[in-house]
C-alpha cells in the first residue's frame, strides 16, 4: 500500500541520487524520480519496484512535462526540490546566458514544479523541501567564482518565505535548506581536489529525515546545514 508519494528531483547522482535510494527503502513510499539523465537513473533504480524515473529537464517548457508525468497521479505528499546547476566563473567572465541558464534551473524551473503540483499537494497535505546553499544564506563564507549559482539558490530561499506567509492557511509547508559542503560528483568537477566532511549519503540522510518528519514543525525556513563556520 503507498503511503506517500514522494517527487524528487535531481535525482540521477549525487544527494537526489542517495535521497531516491533511502526513500524507496520504505515500500510504502512511490518515489517519482526525475532528471535529464534517464538511463542513469534506470540504472541505479531498476532494482526498486516503487521508483518510478522521468526524464526532466528544469531548463525546458515545465507544463508539457509535468503533465505527461504526472498523468493519474492525483496526489504528491512530499516534493524536494534538489536539482542544481552550477557555472564556475569569476563574475567578469559570467554571461547573460549564464545567469539565465541558472535562474531557470535553480529558481524559474522549480518555482513552476511547485505551482503545477500545488493542486495534488493540497489533497492530503505536504511538505516542499528546496535545496539551496550556504552560499545563499546571508552572513556565511562565500566560495569563489559562484556568484550565478549563490544567486538564483538565493531567490529560491526568498520565494521560500513569501509562499509559506502567502499559503500559511493552506495545508502545504515549505522550508529550505542551505547546505554546506558535500562530498558529490558536481562539488569535484568545480573544485577538484577539495574534499567535503559530509558525503552525499550522509546528507541524504538528513534531508529525507526532514523531509517526512520535520514539515509539522517547520514552515517558511532557510535553515542552514552545515558544520562549518560562519
Amino acid at each position: 500500500m503507498i503511503n506517500r508519494t514522494i517527487v524528487v528531483t535531481g535525482a540521477s547522482r549525487g544527494i537526489g541520487k542517495e535521497t531516491v535510494l533511502l526513500l524507496a527503502s520504505n515500500p510504502g513510499n512511490r518515489l517519482i524520480a526525475l532528471s535529464r539523465d534517464l538511463e542513469l537513473m534506470e540504472q541505479h533504480f531498476a532494482h526498486l519496484p516503487n521508483v518510478f524515473s522521468h526524464r526532466f529537464d528544469l531548463n525546458d517548457e515545465i507544463l508539457p512535462q509535468a503533465e505527461k508525468i504526472f498523468t493519474g497521479i492525483e496526489e504528491v505528499n512530499v516534493l524536494i526540490n534538489n536539482a542544481g546547476y552550477l557555472i564556475k566563473k569569476p563574475i567578469k567572465e559570467l554571461t547573460q546566458a549564464d545567469f539565465q541558464k541558472s535562474l531557470r534551473v535553480n529558481f524559474l524551473g522549480p518555482v513552476e514544479l511547485i505551482q503545477f503540483l500545488s493542486s495534488r499537494m493540497e489533497v492530503n497535505g505536504a511538505h516542499v523541501v528546496n535545496i539551496s546553499t550556504m552560499g545563499a544564506f546571508q552572513g556565511s563564507a562565500k566560495f569563489p567564482e559562484l556568484a550565478a549559482y549563490a544567486s538564483s539558490k538565493t531567490a529560491l530561499c526568498n520565494f521560500t518565505e513569501v509562499y509559506a506567509e502567502e499559503n500559511k492557511d493552506r495545508n502545504i509547508r515549505m522550508n529550505c535548506l542551505c547546505l554546506g559542503a558535500v562530498q558529490t560528483e558536481m562539488l569535484a568537477e568545480a573544485f577538484p581536489g577539495y574534499i567535503a566532511k559530509i558525503s552525499a549519503e550522509e546528507m541524504a540522510d538528513f534531508i529525507s529525515d526532514f523531509a517526512i518528519n520535520k514539515g509539522l514543525f517547520f514552515n517558511g525556513k532557510i535553515i542552514p546545514v552545515s558544520n562549518s563556520t560562519p
